[in-house]
């Protein structure tokens, strides 16, 4: 038995999930033609309560839109330091923006509405303008840690006194909503932008879609052309993502519950110095003077496939193949290595 716990990406699409590939109705989505990418786009508006939506190949590039959408060369953008669009996104900000990136340093991925306050820039010359703040829901680097709605608002609130435009990186947000039971559309109301990545926990094979207002997605779109993410008959992936959205958005409940009893399992070892809050689908563990390379290697040899996350930190992820055999199984062979 292997058991795959490196990311929830590594996800493959169900037998249904397949036939609803295999039955896609598509077309020409660069001319606007493909139905599946239009009913896919046309849902995800609606769910968040926002005008349009545009579908992409990934994460990263829904997130780079959103980011050159809503900046000017020589602006700034506010996050966390641990955020996916500064950590992993190859400099995309810089690259495919010019921008300046102004880090804060929040607690296990969350900033504060007083952070962004008090880092917004007075205009000079000398000074890139603050022009937008991204946050993370669910924080990747942070543990699965996520965002009230009232923190969210009150960001909101000192963007809108600032001028700042606010976009939420929402890669695992469905695994947040199932804890929270927020309505989407109040989350769409706090919101410039919001990205989606459907490849991830609800088990598409590829896709993400970056949901604004008309004229934010018609801007984009010309971006995710000159990016190369103009696709044509797209609604054999969106079709996936529809059918994604319409079936495991509530089971991603049982991959939150499994990661906090798998955090519980990690809180008995000798080994492992400590365990960050568990609140979605992430588990990151610091181990005692082992190397997280050296015990990364170790569990692979034994059949379970993590990745390391610095140099003593290691992160686990479940998602829909991770079942309560293979999290019996888990628990045996940490258990076997105390």
């Amino acid at each position: 038995m292997q058991i795959n716990l490196i990311s929830d990406t590594i996800t493959k699409p169900s037998i249904a999930m397949r036939q609803a590939i295999a039955n896609a109705d598509v077309g020409d989505d660069v001319f606007g033609q493909d139905p599946t990418v239009n009913k896919l786009q046309e849902m995800l508006a609606d769910m968040f309560g926002m005008e349009a939506a545009l579908f992409c190949p990934s994460g990263t590039m829904s997130n780079q839109l959103a980011i050159k959408v809503h900046t000017s060369p020589l602006d700034e953008l506010i996050c966390d330091i641990d955020s996916h669009v500064y950590q992993y996104e190859t400099g995309g900000y810089a690259f495919n923006s010019s921008i300046a990136v102004n880090l804060l340093q929040g607690e296990n991925g969350k900033i504060t509405a007083d952070q962004v306050s008090k880092a917004v820039k007075d205009v000079h010359d000398w000074l890139p303008i603050s022009k937008l703040v991204v946050l993370e829901n669910s924080t990747n680097k942070g543990g699965g840690n996520y965002y009230e709605l009232s923190e969210m608002k009150a960001i909101a609130e000192v963007c809108k006194e600032k001028s700042l435009k606010l976009h939420l990186d929402g890669a695992r947000l469905f695994n947040v909503l199932v804890e929270t039971k927020d309505d989407p559309r109040e989350i769409g109301k706090i919101f410039d932008s919001i990205s989606i990545c459907l490849s991830k926990g609800l088990g598409a094979p590829a896709g993400s879609v970056l949901i604004s207002g008309k004229a934010e997605i018609d801007q984009a779109k010309r971006f995710r052309k000159v990016m190369g993410g103009g696709m044509r008959q797209a609604g054999i992936l969106a079709a996936a993502g529809i059918y994604a959205l319409e079936n495991n958005i509530e089971r991603l409940k049982d991959d939150n519950d499994r990661a906090k009893a798998v955090a519980d399992i990690l809180s008995q070892l000798s080994y492992v110095d400590y365990v960050m809050p568990v609140k979605t689908n992430i588990v990151i563990f610091s181990l005692k003077d082992i190397a997280s390379m050296d015990f990364v290697k170790t569990l692979e040899s034994k059949g379970v496939i993590s990745h390391s996350f610095g140099p003593t930190k290691v992160r686990f992820v479940t998602h829909m193949h991770f079942d309560d055999a293979q999290l019996n199984e888990l628990e045996r062979i940490l258990k076997e290595l105390d």
